[in-house]
């Protein structure tokens, strides 16, 4: 079956655009001759032909229930998707879900919107992608029930979640440098937004813990080889080069992000300096262009598609009548390739 994924390339715009234009988002911006391409991309493919099926599901049911969808990105965030994509691939497993299953995702609602309370008013379901503000959650509580967040669990007793297991995969990262027998290994990550807190606060990412963890065990964690600033692939260039300048580099860094390894690879070769040679690298979620850096990365993968295809099933079975809510913990691997190096041999 024809995928956004399919039309995306076909039309050569992002699966973003794509799943934007077909679901009719009001918020975009874009040339008439790109949406035109990519309608006439999708009826070229034979995407009309499921649509139109959907369309007349919808006719003979009109009880389908209407999901809202908050993103806790920016409109500006997600068109540089590219940037770092990760909350986007979640969005488009959500929407290709709906579509599958009959349903159109006419809300979308961002945590920057000031009117979220008007939005959500007539929605039978709410998926979360990411964080929502906790005064808004708390004063959703006696108006919607059915709530399902994306990698995010803020009350696991109440609301669905759809996870993965952090320290799980990130001490898969950690043991595979080790293995290799790096022990100086150094952290570049993106700071948090704590999105259920009225206050905008920034939370500690659960990679940088559990590295610090693994680290301190090991008697070799030094706090000047961290370096933190924000999930994107300038930061990551900008955070390498900061490493770079101040000597003494570690033999490996974890990077908790492909985004901002693929930046660091910039920063490391402009300073002469070669991957996996002189530094070994693992980084965090195997997006598509991961596998096509100048240096492929080793990187542990995330499902983040399939994230949002469960967070939707789970939705429909919440308004279905199921009471008790449930976590699922999708599962992660380690993709090893060129970045991470030959083994090197331990010292005795």
């Amino acid at each position: 079956m024809t995928t956004i994924k399919d039309i995306a390339a076909y039309a050569k715009v992002s699966s973003s655009t794509v799943s934007r234009v077909l679901n009719n988002d009001p918020t975009l911006s874009v040339a008439d001759e790109t949406r035109n391409r990519i309608i006439e991309a999708s009826k070229e493919l034979g995407y009309t032909t499921v649509r139109k099926r959907r369309n007349e599901q919808k006719l003979e049911n009109l009880s389908s229930p209407r999901i809202g969808i908050i993103l806790t990105c920016s409109l500006e965030e997600e068109e540089d998707g590219v940037d770092d994509p990760y909350f986007s691939i979640i969005r488009q497993g959500v929407e290709s879900e709906c579509l599958n299953q009959g349903i159109y995702t006419n809300k979308v609602i961002r945590s920057t919107d000031s009117h979220q309370e008007q939005i959500i008013e007539d929605i039978d379901g709410l998926i979360v992608i990411g964080g929502m503000n906790l005064g808004l959650l708390n004063r959703l509580k006696d108006s919607l029930d059915n709530i399902v967040f994306i990698n995010n669990s803020p009350d696991e007793d109440s609301y669905d979640s759809v996870m993965i297991d952090f320290r799980k995969a990130t001490t898969s990262a950690m043991e595979h440098l080790l293995n290799q027998g790096f022990k100086e290994i150094g952290y570049i990550g993106g700071s948090v937004s704590d999105d259920f807190s009225d206050n905008n606060l920034v939370s500690r990412d659960m990679r940088l813990t559990i590295y610090e963890e693994i680290m301190k065990s090991k008697g070799t964690y030094r706090r000047d080889q961290v370096f933190i600033g924000e999930f994107s692939m300038t930061q990551g260039y900008q955070l390498m080069k900061d490493a770079i300048s101040k000597g003494n580099l570690p033999e490996a860094f974890f990077i908790a992000s492909d985004s901002m390894a693929i930046g660091a690879l910039r920063a490391i070769q402009e300073a002469n300096l070669k991957v996996p040679e002189d530094i070994a690298i693992v980084s965090f979620n195997d997006v598509q262009m991961a596998k096509f850096a100048s240096v492929p990365l080793t990187s542990v993968k995330v499902y983040t598609e399939q994230m949002g295809r469960v967070g939707v099933k789970m939705l429909l079975d919440r308004i279905n009548g199921r009471d008790i809510p449930l976590k699922v913990t999708l599962p992660t691997k380690l993709v090893i390739r060129d970045s991470c190096g030959v083994k090197k041999k331990v010292d005795s």
